[in-house]
């Protein structure tokens, strides 16, 4: 059902081509329509310009403002429940417009790592094909489950506080009295923060769906290193040629991820700075005041949040071992009866794998699964010292 309606989150046959960059088909399509990419005819520049700047002033400047407006003007109406509820969405939705700013500056580094892309593409063999396509694959299913997941969530709020008469997120409408007008303004903000989630969505979807493939790239590599010098019969010009030419893909490789670099360390800071407030704010909200159906959509929540930095942090692990894995690759491929000129090639060439491939995020916090659980116990920290204090019942 779900390949029916999103046929790119089916590995294609062989018989189809597929290049590396298809993995981004439904992420491009949707920051596309947000305003953070180029149009593709220039006759159309100052329209999509113009829309552009709306969607900044409406989603980044206008929606943060309104839901910090109506803590000022109707506090003492705000149920602890409700404020907790409101208040965990106006933190995200602050980082939210950072992190969106910051997508939207990268876009040429972005366009310049598929550049990279194209190239490492020409590498590929026939035999190799195949895990292109898987890779392609299972980035656009990324998308699709982030896009699910995260809509969801605003699918089941809305109508548990639709049901019950009071707005879900409490926005402020200038010139409108959300009391008289409820259903509208309800609708209004249900459709407003769809577009909010899909925006945040894009910047947490984009560094992982990115280096998804690059780790493709590395597996190829990695198999071409274990394979040289296997194929009996090539002249030793050829045996160097095959090395010369891996050690330009690792090179591609090494300037693919610096591309991104500039493009990822301002949002995944954001994220990390996001992740233990809002994770703490949702668990005070599930322990202390929430009811069962508000508790389910606060732990969807959690765990959309908690997906804004586990899959990348885990997915940069992995890339770290990758990297062992090449220089042991190399290390063990047929070598000992090659020339001279080919063993020294070999010996610098194994000395630059062995520098693992890092990230880090805002030149401050490397991007990893310690780093990652680091950042949830502050959420835990935040718990015990309410519990401690009994905060919550004095909130009650």
């Amino acid at each position: 059902m779900l390949t029916k309606w999103f046929p790119h989150t089916k590995e294609k046959p062989l018989s189809e081509v597929v290049h590396s960059r298809d993995a981004f088909i439904y992420l491009d399509r949707m920051i596309w329509s947000f305003g953070w990419a180029e149009p593709s005819e220039k006759r159309w520049s100052l329209v999509y310009k113009l829309w552009s700047a709306f969607m900044v002033c409406l989603m980044l400047i206008f929606m943060p403002i309104s839901i910090s407006i109506e803590y000022i003007k109707r506090f003492k109406s705000f149920s602890a429940s409700e404020f907790l509820s409101s208040f965990e969405i106006g933190v995200n939705m602050y980082g939210s417009s950072f992190k969106c700013a910051f997508t939207m500056i990268g876009f040429r580094k972005r366009e310049q790592a598929k550049l990279i892309l194209n190239r490492l593409d020409e590498s590929v063999r026939d035999a190799e094909r195949s895990t292109v396509h898987r890779y392609v694959a299972w980035a656009n299913l990324c998308y699709v489950m982030f896009h699910i997941l995260y809509t969801t969530f605003v699918v089941m709020n809305f109508p548990y506080f639709l049901l019950q008469g009071r707005h879900a997120w409490r926005m402020y409408f200038p010139l409108i009295n959300t009391e008289l007008h409820f259903y509208l303004t309800s609708i209004a903000e249900c459709v407003l923060m769809l577009e909010c989630i899909y925006m945040d969505m894009c910047t947490d979807v984009s560094p992982l769906a990115y280096m998804l493939m690059g780790r493709c790239h590395i597996t190829l590599l990695k198999d071409r290193l274990r394979n040289l010098r296997s194929e009996p019969g090539k002249t030793e010009d050829e045996y160097m040629e095959e090395l010369t030419n891996c050690i330009r893909d690792h090179r591609l490789i090494l300037d693919y991820v610096n591309a991104l670099r500039p493009a990822f360390s301002g949002t995944i800071f954001v994220e990390f700075l996001l992740i233990g407030t809002v994770l703490g704010l949702s668990m005070i909200n599930l322990m202390f005041f929430s009811t069962f159906w508000s508790g389910v959509a606060t732990c969807l929540f959690m765990f959309d949040v908690s997906m804004e930095t586990f899959p990348f942090c885990y997915l940069c692990n992995i890339i770290i071992d990758d990297c062992q894995d090449l220089a042991d690759s190399l290390f063990h491929s047929n070598w000992i009866s090659a020339d001279r000129r080919y063993k020294s090639t070999l010996v610098y060439f194994l000395h630059n794998l062995q520098e693992p491939i890092t990230l880090t995020a805002g030149g401050v916090f490397p991007i990893c699964m310690q780093t990652n659980l680091d950042m949830v116990r502050l959420a835990f920290s935040v718990v015990t010292v309410i519990k401690q204090f009994n905060l919550a019942e004095k909130f009650q």
